[in-house]
């Protein structure tokens, strides 16, 4: 341990200018003090004050001490408290991962809340296609991630933040555009534009699915990685998708979106590894523990779970 004392011990006497003021202001005796700053001299090889009967002046290596001793002493005070600012995770460094969908729900208001109520964590927000989180979030390049639910790995633990149907992204010259809502049977005839398995297999799954329980296996014309790709090629006319409700959000020119019934749906699941120490990941956990505002709760109605993944 750093023994500031006799720094503390000489600002205090440079403030008050009297040993005795001094002594009752550190609830000290004269002599400790006396021998205190004697030896801080002695060690500096320099005389800080002249003493008198009455009172203390500083030498010019005393008034440049005294400058140099406050700004160090400040300076450690900001350390102690930044240390333990630390430890509560009320300052330091997040790393979340997510994914295009969590970008249009979920993410904003994440970000918002925590960064207004720690705004002295650095957050690093990372946009990855949805298989790729989880093992990034093993291998702790990501403190966390918001991804589409499926198959977790061993070790991680998963918290549903967002639970909402699918709908139907199609191009707006498609005959259909003007439907109120549609049955998945009706676009059978169409080209699908569908994220490839590799990519996000709980969303890809659920589209097949569906599809097949509407009597018909889609045409998947076109398989890509990104949900902007996806919503991209039905700008251009080149097929339909099912895309989930919140990518509405994305307001491109030539897609309209329709409600799909008896719409699947899909959830988007905060997952993170327990054994993560970064305490700034606590406080995150705590500020989003809260169902996000604008869920379509599951058709039970429950609310969002914390649960670990097998």
């Amino acid at each position: 341990m750093i023994d500031v004392k006799p720094l503390r011990y000489f600002v205090a006497l440079a403030e008050t200018r009297h040993f005795g003021r001094t002594a009752a202001r550190l609830n000290l005796s004269q002599p400790p003090l006396s021998r205190q700053l004697a030896a801080l001299e002695a060690s500096l090889g320099v005389t800080l004050i002249e003493r008198n009967s009455r009172n203390v002046t500083l030498t010019a290596a005393g008034a440049r001490f005294y400058a140099d001793a406050k700004a160090i002493l400040a300076a450690l005070d900001q350390a102690g408290r930044n240390a333990r600012a630390a430890v509560l995770g009320e300052r330091g460094e997040l790393t979340i991962g997510f994914t295009m969908c969590a970008a249009y729900s979920v993410l904003p208001t994440y970000a918002r809340s925590y960064s207004a109520a720690f705004p002295d964590v650095k957050l690093n927000l990372q946009e990855i296609v949805s298989n790729d989180l989880a093992p990034q979030v093993l291998s702790a390049q990501l403190d966390a991630a918001i991804m589409l639910s499926g198959a977790l790995h061993h070790g991680l633990a998963a918290r549903t933040v967002l639970t909402e149907p699918l709908c139907v992204a199609l191009p707006r010259r498609h005959p259909l555009a003007r439907a109120r809502q549609l049955r998945i049977a009706q676009l059978a005839p169409d080209p699908f534009v569908i994220a490839v398995r590799d990519v996000s297999e709980a969303l890809h799954t659920t589209i097949v699915e569906h599809c097949r329980a509407g009597g018909f296996e889609p045409d998947v014309r076109f398989a890509v990685r990104l949900q902007q790709t996806v919503l991209s090629l039905v700008d251009e006319g080149a097929g339909v998708a099912l895309v989930p409700a919140s990518m509405q959000r994305a307001q491109l020119a030539n897609v309209v979106f329709k409600p799909l019934v008896n719409a699947p749906s899909i959830s988007q699941v905060l997952v993170w590894l327990p054994a993560n120490r970064n305490p700034c990941l606590a406080r995150f956990l705590e500020q989003v523990a809260q169902p996000y505002a604008g869920a379509h709760q599951a058709k039970d109605g429950r609310r969002a779970s914390t649960t670990r993944a097998v």
